[in-house]
């Protein structure tokens, strides 16, 4: 801080961000919105880190499990009173109604939920997962969003808890090797797996 304002980062230290230090779990919190409703659209929890144990470089995301457990249903109604709604009436009042997938990064404190971050798409690895779980058709639901509709419109999940994990080629995330031959993909077959594809190609 001291070196901010003695000048050793030139401008780029003439001003200093204080931002709230928060400690608690990270969940993920989805909403399909037409520009006047928000609908939400699930949770889910994603795990970074490249190694197990959640050790190594942070990556994209190795793996994600929804629901996320620390979401009960207090908090999610509190999550959409406290922080989705406040947003999609600020957003509409700056004459910029917002339409899409809202994904608001969260933080889990002994205060509440707390905002992190917003996103305006599905999350990866997560949005796996929530797909597992949607019994209702996708399209469906993003025509409503399209066509402003979502305030009649609700949405139905599986009752069960879906889980990916990510399988990446030696090296990620730094410079992945490429070319390697991804064997077993037969034997994963079976009820209630599904087998995502991202960076690979078929050969033969």
């Amino acid at each position: 801080l001291a070196a901010c304002f003695d000048g050793s980062f030139g401008a780029a230290g003439a001003e200093v961000v204080v931002e709230e230090f928060m400690t608690g779990e990270e969940a993920s919190f989805f909403c399909l919105c037409d520009g006047t409703t928000a609908l939400p659209f699930g949770t889910a929890q994603d795990h970074k880190r490249v190694g197990d144990g959640d050790t190594g470089p942070n990556t994209g995301g190795m793996g994600a499990y929804s629901p996320a457990p620390v979401m009960t249903p207090e908090l999610v109604a509190r999550t959409m009173r406290e922080i989705i709604e406040p947003t999609m009436r600020g957003m509409a009042e700056l004459g910029a109604p917002f339409s899409g997938v809202l994904f608001a990064g969260l933080m889990i404190t002994d205060k509440g939920p707390k905002l992190i971050e917003y996103n305006t798409r599905f999350g990866d690895p997560e949005c796996q997962v929530l797909m597992m779980r949607l019994r209702d058709d996708l399209l469906v639901l993003l025509n409503a969003a399209t066509d402003g509709q979502l305030a009649h419109t609700s949405v139905r999940w599986r009752d069960e808890a879906a889980l990916t994990v990510v399988m990446a080629a030696r090296g990620y995330p730094g410079t992945p090797e490429k070319g390697s031959v991804i064997r077993g993909v037969e034997d994963a077959a079976s009820d209630g797996v599904q087998i995502f594809h991202a960076g690979t190609a078929i050969n033969g």
